[in-house]
């Protein structure tokens, strides 16, 4: 047996002893849906959470930016010892365990490919899990993609018979993801084929106002913007109605929800210009992210896109990537943010170990002429910041993406505090 199969069955131990010998297994206590995909695990995870709350269920959560057992006060935070989106299998169960005493019904948690390579949830009974989607990320790890695949598809693996298996149909892996497992089966999706799909959608209006859509012939208001919450907000409908939730209710809490905490946030200021701060750090994340930008820039100031109208507002980007960290989506990024932005600023993403100016050059690589003369490099991101916040005009729109709701910059191992949204709002007074 190879170093590696031992260390995979030690962990698994590890976990197994966790939950079932020190803690009792809650998760035989709880109904624990998992949430997997490349991008939009802290969303769904999250608006599950606050819709069981708000319809009197007391309910846990375990996500990228929160940790919450029951009221919305009792909030723990990721702390040095458990930085990961999902925690390691000792503290994971002491979470749950604690969710048990505190009376939760429901947990809702985030389910990564690094936790399921590293056997993190080994012994969890879930109730449910949901597929988002998968594209480029975390190769620094999995090294390709197909090893990406079949280390999120180990989740859909390990769900019971009793649990349900809900995928996005129209991701290209969409369909593999839950192939020849126990659980049974569902898929939703926005294509025009709803043979194989139990939950459809349409989007019926996209603008800086919202989105306006039908699932499954019910018509449904959210205050959240952009197609790929559309997504979003499809999966969480599906999973409140495999958890016999009361939709009637279940609707009017979605037309009230807002987005988790740097995840597509906006604010506005004054008159004179939109930012919006988003976590978006993957090739595909910063696509999305960037074509709903353009999709609601406003025609006029302080108007919604019109049909067939040419938008007068700019997008401003700013981004980098992270250093010690897959180098292969560098120029892809690099590329996707000068070609569907107006400006883009290449800057600092927490750079770790590595020097900012080397990455934002690999950022570079892949431009050409008419895309590099849209690009301003500053390795500074406060300055870079700044310089955005003074180059905005009446009607533009700034996207900050790369650290979302996170509230620190990591350079030369040393983490000092950093808040996106802070220094916007210093500059923009």
């Amino acid at each position: 047996m190879n170093m590696f199969k031992k260390l995979k069955i030690k962990r698994r131990l590890i976990a197994m002893l966790a939950g079932w010998h020190f803690f009792g297994n809650p998760s035989k206590k709880l109904k624990i849906i998992g949430v997997t995909g490349t991008n939009g695990k802290t969303t769904v995870a999250t608006l599950l959470y606050k819709i069981a709350t708000a319809l009197g269920y007391k309910s846990g959560l375990i996500s990228t930016v929160n940790i919450i057992i029951g009221d919305e006060k009792n909030i723990i935070p990721h702390d040095e010892k458990s930085p990961s989106t999902t925690p390691d299998p000792v503290f994971l169960y002491k979470l749950l365990n604690r969710m048990v005493e505190e009376g939760c019904k429901y947990a809702f948690m985030e389910v990564s490919s690094h936790a399921l390579e590293q056997k993190r949830v080994a012994g969890i009974l879930f109730a449910g899990g949901i597929f988002t989607n998968l594209t480029h990320d975390h190769l620094d790890y999995h090294k390709n993609i197909e090893n990406y695949f079949k280390a999120k598809k180990k989740f859909f693996e390990i769900l019971p018979r009793s649990s349900f298996a809900l995928s996005n149909i129209d991701d290209d892996y969409g369909l593999a993801m839950i192939e020849n497992i126990k659980a049974e089966k569902f898929f939703y999706g926005f294509g025009e084929d709803t043979e194989m799909v139990d939950f459809y959608g349409k989007i019926l209006k996209l603008d800086f106002s919202g989105l306006e859509l039908d699932f499954n012939g019910e018509k449904i208001k959210s205050k959240l913007l952009g197609r790929f919450n559309a997504y979003n907000l499809l999966s969480i409908w599906a999973t409140a109605r495999l958890l016999n939730f009361d939709m009637k209710k279940v609707n009017k809490i979605l037309e009230e929800i807002k987005p988790p905490h740097g995840r597509f946030e906006y604010f506005m200021a004054g008159n004179r210009v939109s930012v919006i701060v988003d976590y978006a750090h993957s090739p595909d994340a910063l696509e999305k992210v960037l074509s709903t930008v353009r999709e609601i820039i406003p025609t006029k100031v302080g108007t919604p896109t019109g049909v067939g109208e040419p938008a007068t507002g700019r997008i401003i980007s700013v981004f980098g990537c992270g250093g010690d960290r897959d180098q292969a989506k560098r120029p892809k990024m690099g590329k996707i943010g000068a070609s569907l932005s107006d400006v883009a600023i290449f800057t600092s993403d927490n750079p770790r170990n590595e020097d900012p100016d080397k990455i934002i050059e690999q950022m570079q690589d892949n431009l050409d002429e008419e895309e590099s003369n849209k690009v301003i490099t500053i390795s500074d991101r406060r300055l870079a910041i700044k310089e955005a916040a003074e180059m905005a005009k009446p009607g533009d729109i700034i996207l900050c993406a790369g650290k979302g709701h996170e509230d620190y910059q990591e350079i030369k191992g040393v983490k000092s505090h950093f808040d996106d949204f802070e220094e916007f709002k210093k500059v923009l007074k």
